[in-house]
This record gives C-alpha cells, sequence and structure tokens, in this order.
C-alpha cells in the first residue's frame, strides 16, 4: 500500500474505536502515573471481567490537566465522550458499573464532555474557560492518541508533513518554515529557518541534527510529556529538518530522568524503522537517517548547546565560546543544528497543515502558539498551550482559575531558573518574546511559576540562586564564584544576618556576572535578582532594616503559635508535631514551646482543615 492508501487505513481503525466500541482511554504520562492511573486501570479492568460488555481500554498520554489527575475517558458509540477526573480505585469501579455497564454517565465525577452533543449535567470541556482560551496546536493529540501506535499518528494526519517535505528541495522547505515565522522554543527565540540555512550556508559535506530534550529547569515539564504523549510528532519534526538541512544522523539528547519518555521515544523509532520512515532510502526517497538517542546525566548546564554536544561526544558537558557557532563548527567539528522537542512538533505542524495556518496566530514578531507548564499558587495546574500574545493575567486567572484559597496574586516566576519574576502590577503583560524581555524577564523554556501573597520574594531569588549555583559547571570565575556570592549574601538575608551594604553589592556582583559569564547560564542567572531587586525592593529592606518577613516564611524571622480562642483541644497537631513541641490534653488549649519548635509547618498545615487555630506571627 502506499502511503495514502495506509493513512485512510488507520483512520477507519481508529475512527471505529470511537463510533462502534466502548473505549476507555487512561492518561497515563508521568503525571497520571505517578497519581495512580494504573490503579484506576485495574480497578476499571476488575470490574469488566464479569461483565458481557466488551471495552477496550487504551492507555495514552497527558491531557494536560495536572490538577485533576488520574484523568480517564470514556467513549460510548454515537455519543459524547466523557472525561473524569481524580479517579480514584472508588471512583474508577462507580464509573465502570454506571457508565461503562449501565450507560449512565456520572455528571458529580466529570471533568467534561467531549464531541458532538451534550449530557445533562456535564458541560462540553472545550466550552469551558480553562480551555476555550487555548488553542491545542502542538498538543492536539495529547491525550487522544496512543503513543506507542504509530497507526494512531497516521491517523491524525501525522508524517504527511515529512511526506511533503520529500517532495520539496531545502530551499523551499526553509522558506515554509520563515514564512510560518516560527522561532526556536527553547528559550532563545532564535528563528528557526535561519539557524537551517545558516547550517546549508556552511557547505560541508556532514551536517548533524539534534533535537534538545534536557529539560532541567524547576516546575517545567513540556517537553516530557510531549514525548510521553505524542512522540511522533517530535520525530516527524526531525525528518523535516534533516531533509532541509541535508543531515543523516540525528541525536535525541534527552535526560536518563525521563523514563517513559525513553521508552516510547525507543518504541516510535522502532515503529518508524519498520514502516519505512527511517535508516536508508526512506520511503523510496533516496534520503538517509538514523536517529539515535543519547541519555544525559541531567546536568542542567547541557541544556547550554555547547555543553550538550561536547556531553554527545563524550566529554564533560561544558559550554564553550562563540564563534564559531554550532551551525559552523559544531558536533565532531561539523556544522550542527539543534533544536529543542517543541520546535521540532513545530515544524511538523507548519508541515502538515501550512504556514499560513501555523501564523494566523500570535503576534507580528512572535507568531504560533506556546506551551507552558502552569504550576505554584493557581488553582488549575497543568499543561497549557496559548497563542502567543495572551497575557499572563488570562493565563493564571481564565485558564488557571485563579490563586488557590482565592488569595491575592504577587508575582509569577517564567523563564526557569534564569528567568524573572513578575510582579502584580504588570500583569497584564503579553506573553511575546519582546514584551517578556521588557520586564526583565525571558521567554524560555516555557515553566510559569505562580507566587501568593504567602511568598517571600528574597527566599525565591535564594532558591532559583541556589539551584543555578549548584549546577554552575565551574568553567568560568564569574559564574563559579559570582554566583556563590550571590546566593551567601541572600542566605544571610533570609537568616536575619544581612546588611544594608549588601543591598547594594547585590545588583552590582549580578550586572558583573551577567557581563562576565561564559554562557547562557552564567549570563542570565542574576534575573532572579535583577526582577526581585527592581520590583520587591521593600521586601528585601524589610529582612534588612526591619528585621522582619513580611510573607511570614523565612524561619529565622517568624513563630508559629496557637490562638487560644479558636483551639479546640482536638490534639491533630500535638500529634504530628516531629519534635513534640506542642503541650496540651485533650479539649484543652494546647501550647506551642517556641524553643524546641523547629518550624516545619505540619501544625499549621493540619489545622487549616480544621479550625484555623495555629498562626504564623513576625519573630520580632
Amino acid at each position: 500500500m502506499n502511503f495514502e492508501e495506509v493513512v485512510q487505513q488507520e483512520k477507519k481503525e481508529y475512527d471505529l474505536l470511537f463510533s462502534e466500541k466502548n473505549a476507555v482511554l487512561i492518561g497515563s504520562a508521568t503525571c497520571g502515573n505517578s497519581a495512580g492511573a494504573q490503579i484506576a486501570k485495574k480497578a476499571i479492568e476488575s470490574e469488566m471481567e464479569n461483565s458481557e460488555h466488551v471495552v477496550e481500554i487504551i492507555e495514552v498520554g497527558c491531557i494536560g490537566l495536572c490538577y485533576a489527575e488520574p484523568i480517564i475517558m470514556v467513549s460510548k458509540p454515537q455519543k459524547p465522550a466523557v472525561i473524569y477526573g481524580n479517579v480514584t480505585k472508588k471512583v474508577a469501579r462507580e464509573i465502570a458499573k454506571s457508565h461503562l455497564i449501565n450507560d449512565i454517565p456520572l455528571p458529580e465525577y466529570a471533568l467534561g464532555s467531549w464531541g458532538e452533543g451534550y449530557i445533562d449535567g456535564i458541560t462540553p470541556l472545550l466550552e469551558q474557560k480553562s480551555m476555550k482560551m487555548q488553542e491545542r496546536r502542538i498538543l492536539r493529540n495529547c491525550g487522544f492518541i496512543d503513543p506507542t501506535n504509530m497507526g494512531h499518528y497516521l491517523a491524525q494526519g501525522g508524517y504527511a508533513g515529512f511526506m511533503s517535505a520529500l517532495e520539496m528541495d531545502s530551499s523551499e522547505i526553509i522558506e515554509e518554515m520563515k514564512k510560518a515565522g516560527v522561532r526556536g522554543r527553547g528559550g532563545a527565540g532564535f528563528p528557526t529557518w535561519m539557524k537551517w540555512q545558516f547550517c546549508i550556508d556552511s557547505d560541508q559535506e556532514t551536517n548533524y541534527l539534534v533535537c534538545n530534550a534536557d529539560e532541567g529547569d524547576p516546575g517545567a515539564f513540556m517537553n516530557r510529556s510531549l514525548l510521553e504523549s505524542d512522540p511522533h510528532s517530535v520525530l516527524e519534526g526531525i525528518l523535516i529538518a534533516a531533509k532541509a538541512i541535508g543531515a543523516e544522523k540525528a541525536y535525541i539528547y534527552c535526560r536518563a530522568e525521563y523514563p517513559l519518555a525513553l521508552e516510547r521515544l525507543k518504541i516510535a523509532i522502532s515503529q518508524m524503522t519498520m514502516r519505512g520512515f527511517l535508516g536508508e532510502n526512506i520511503q523510496g526517497s533516496g534520503f538517509n537517517l538514523e536517529i539515535i538517542i543519547k541519555e544525559g546525566a541531567g546536568a542542567f548546564v547541557c541544556g547550554e548547546e555547547t555543553a550538550l554536544m561536547a556531553s554527545i561526544e563524550g566529554k564533560r558537558g561544558t559550554p564553550r565560546t562563540r564563534p564559531p557557532f554550532p551551525t559552523t563548527e559544531g558536533l565532531f567539528g561539523k556544522p550542527t543544528v539543534i533544536n529543542n522537542v517543541e520546535t521540532m512538533a513545530s515544524a511538523a505542524f507548519i508541515m502538515q497543515k501550512g504556514a499560513d495556518k501555523y501564523s494566523e496566530l500570535g503576534t507580528t514578531e512572535s507568531k504560533g502558539t506556546k506551551t507552558f507548564c502552569l504550576v505554584g499558587q493557581v488553582k488549575n495546574t497543568g499543561l497549557i498551550e496559548v497563542p502567543l500574545g495572551t497575557t499572563l493575567k488570562e493565563v493564571i486567572f481564565d485558564i488557571g482559575g485563579g490563586i488557590i484559597d482565592d488569595g491575592e496574586f504577587k508575582a509569577v516566576q517564567i523563564g526557569g531558573p534564569s528567568g524573572g519574576c513578575i510582579p502584580a502590577q504588570h500583569i497584564d503583560t503579553s506573553i511575546d518574546y519582546s514584551s517578556l524581555i521588557g520586564v526583565g524577564a525571558m521567554m524560555g523554556s516555557g515553566g510559569l511559576v505562580v507566587m501568593d501573597q504567602s511568598t517571600c520574594m528574597v527566599e525565591v531569588a535564594r532558591y532559583f540562586l541556589e539551584f543555578i549555583q549548584r549546577e554552575s559547571c565551574g568553567k568560568c570565575v564569574p559564574c563559579r564564584l559570582g554566583t556563590k556570592q550571590m546566593l551567601d549574601i541572600l542566605t544571610d538575608m533570609t537568616t536575619g544576618k544581612g546588611s544594608e551594604e549588601d543591598l547594594k553589592l547585590l545588583p552590582d556582583l549580578a550586572q558583573a556576572i551577567k557581563k562576565g559569564s561564559l554562557c547562557a547560564l552564567g549570563q542570565s542567572s542574576p534575573n532572579p535578582i535583577l526582577t526581585t531587586t527592581r520590583f520587591f525592593m521593600d521586601e528585601y529592606e524589610a529582612h534588612i532594616k526591619d528585621g522582619v518577613c513580611p510573607a511570614l516564611d523565612c524561619k529565622d524571622f517568624i513563630e508559629y503559635t496557637i490562638d487560644a480562642e479558636i483551639c479546640d483541644g482536638c490534639m491533630v497537631c500535638l500529634k504530628s508535631c516531629p519534635v513534640s513541641a506542642i503541650t496540651g490534653s485533650k479539649d484543652e488549649i494546647h501550647v506551642i514551646e517556641v524553643e524546641t519548635c523547629v518550624k516545619c509547618g505540619t501544625c499549621l498545615d493540619l489545622c487549616k482543615r480544621k479550625k484555623n487555630a495555629v498562626k504564623l506571627v513576625d519573630a520580632k
């Protein structure tokens, strides 16, 4: 069969799954599995064993609603599917008995419906604000296809973009990418077409392609989720890029801490080889490509392209000076294009749907959509995809549902540990490359960490500096020693040992490190300090001049106490205290011994569920 015939066959089989069968899709990416997806799966299987109803259970990837994991979708013939959230073992059994066996959906557990038509008591998911504002393009298949079944990807139009690219020469492929206006999604936002063109212009016989999946930012999991949920979209992008630059060998650099992503990548590559999409003379075109997976050891610095290449070559992962840039002299001394996971998936979308379709969203300078991990003090945490140009306010309050417990928004960290903290007064900032730089932040790979008023911004800066200092390769002095000095100063400030001289020294030191460091990690490492001192200098001054932490977050500035008018002597806090710092008897008012208390916060967390008798107060 030719390609078109194969696609039609796979599409027919995929459509039959939802038109004529009872199907259950289990969200089985890392987030779902860690929340109990496999337990829910076994519960459904157990209930269906003795039933005359036949159900097909399929493990799919992450739909992005991480706050509601485990998630399953129940599909009945000729009816809208229902997506259920927080599916415990007990809930899974109820869903199996009611919906799968007796055809009665359960609105009380439903997140929404999917497909044409309505179900009483269940709002279609795409009509809800959190999904309505999103544009699922890169994530379009995530949660709806089996990532280990290449046929499912083909049924969604997969590899049609690559087949089109086989009929084009390099200049035509690059022109399509240029027309789309796609910029690298790894952080810097360099035009993708230009990088590919630079590699071709190097005019050497051997070119290499590298897909950077070394995602190391705290709070970021976009690349991992995409590889776990739709690996073929990334692999198709790799095929297209390799065809464009004339590469016959491509590497995927993925950290070993992503075992499920690696497993599904290996399965997908094996399937591609069997179906004639990898190896020699791919699809009879004369184009050859080998894809090699390189497992990284988890060094954050290896996300920097020159350090990444050194690691692939078997060397210590440290950056080198540029120029020469990788597109001129890269892997093994040959011209090399390095793009991240989302950029590769974007290339596949562009070649499948066309440059005009891709560029219809976004801004003049920032085309298309961007995936983000929305985490922190926000109600609806998860993986989202929005058009570039969407504001931070829309993401946090419309898609994210606002702050937990309806608290007050304080700031959002964007761009990873080397990004910046954007305060409440700039919440209407557009999420695009130039606007974020204008407020001292950067796009980065796509982490969004939301903070409320209980977050100390000095501690936030210290936390990220601790991560950066630990991950510094140590090659250049400004980064190796400078980040240590900044961390020491911040540590002093958060433990009551800071001085007013530190307030002047810290920004100056940050600027020096920014200018003098060798690679992007060192150059961007002061960003958390520069943005927090710019927007939250009052908190720094309070720590030093007033001896208080306004957010009641830094341990050395706070004490725990129990409000005698609220405490009812339930003994929950007393029994849970790890150091027996709480005294009292049942039904009597409890007391916290300040000298013994280690300020772990366990009593506060537990009491919040009941009377809120435990309070945080200034130690001063």
